[in-house]
């Protein structure tokens, strides 16, 4: 398939810089497979939207202040996004610029204030970046909370008033001790759960909904456009992600009483997808995933997506035209853009049932 037919033209003041407020007033587009029809409503309308009995199935992932600003011995600047741990004080980042680093040479990076100062290393490149090492008795990712920012998608260029805006309500903070040697943490939010508040889980569990959780550590790939010409060329990201015990327990009472599995964010989805059985069962697991959802992909797990409205060429418009359907997205992003919806990561959101 030929990544132009996931293009589509963007006014770039549709791209939302500030999330709703509150943020359960942002819009929510009903797209259902079974007809043409699309519907218009406000997030806070979604308790009515679902069934009684549905299971919302949500990625927990915390984003970690990530992104890290330093300096080469020369004075040159240098920033850090932080990706994915590989071991203590050992991370695969992103750096820039980054074309005449060099392995060994020492990057001091500080915090905000300049209170607080650490030294690492890059000790070779990746296909995504460099590892990079920390020189710290201590770990990295104690300090983070005072070195780092939570670093914000490209597209965002107007810094929120609060953090908390770029963090679900439900995120969960992990150590060690939970998740084993590298807790799934993330440099990036998985959106569609931004549009929840705690009234929305309210009023959720009192129509009986029923409530489950993942973990996926999200990372920079999500951003990033496809660069082939088709779809097949294009190499997915690898992301690392935890299913329970508990919810794989939910997931498979929902399928004997014949409910419907909802992800909350292609995110779950894809945590999903990744393990699910032909017949819509999943196991506990720790594991890594590159599975790439095109069109013609037969969900196993996930009957219906709550997302937003994501980017031309991305990975996640490929993922929601195949649940669907190529031409019926096309038409509800045509339509979203005609009625001014909010795109991208401080968006609106999308229900396909």
């Amino acid at each position: 398939m030929l990544v132009s037919e996931l293009d589509f033209y963007l006014p770039p003041e549709l791209i939302a810089q500030t999330p709703a407020e509150p943020r359960d007033h942002s819009r929510l587009m009903v797209v259902r497979r079974d007809s043409q029809s699309l519907a218009h409503h406000r997030f806070y309308e979604l308790p009515d939207l679902l069934r009684a009995d549905d299971l919302l199935v949500f990625n927990d992932t915390r984003v970690i202040r990530a992104r890290l600003r330093g300096h080469k011995p020369t004075g040159g600047a240098v920033e850090a996004l932080l990706l994915r741990e590989v071991e203590t004080n050992l991370w695969e980042a992103l750096l820039k610029p980054s074309a005449r680093l060099k392995v060994g040479s020492e990057i001091k990076f500080a915090s905000p204030d300049n209170a607080l100062r650490v030294a690492a290393k890059p000790e070779a490149r990746t296909a995504s970046g460099w590892l990079l090492r920390f020189d710290l008795q201590e770990d990295i990712r104690a300090l983070l909370p005072q070195l780092g920012e939570v670093p914000l998608p490209p597209y965002i260029h107007q810094k929120p008033r609060d953090e908390a805006q770029y963090q679900t309500i439900y995120a969960r903070t992990r150590t060690r001790s939970e998740s084993g040697e590298n807790p799934l943490d993330s440099s990036a939010a998985p959106t569609a759960g931004l549009h929840f508040t705690p009234q929305i889980l309210d009023a959720l569990r009192v129509r009986g909904i029923h409530f489950a959780f993942v973990t996926l550590g999200i990372g920079l790939g999500t951003f990033r456009p496809i660069q082939s010409d088709t779809l097949e060329a294009h190499e997915m990201h690898s992301e690392e992600f935890e299913i329970s015990p508990q919810t794989a327990h939910l997931i498979a009472e929902q399928r004997q009483r014949g409910g419907r599995v909802i992800a909350v964010g292609t995110t779950a989805a894809r945590v999903l997808e990744s393990v699910g059985n032909a017949n819509g069962l999943v196991h506990p697991q720790v594991g890594a995933t590159q599975i790439f959802i095109t069109p013609g992909y037969q969900f196993k797990v996930v009957d219906a997506l709550l997302t937003n409205f994501h980017l031309p060429r991305s990975s996640l418009l490929a993922m929601i035209s195949a649940l669907a359907g190529l031409e019926k997205i096309r038409y509800a992003y045509s339509t979203a853009v005609a009625e001014k919806y909010r795109f991208f990561s401080f968006g609106d959101a999308m229900l396909i049932e």
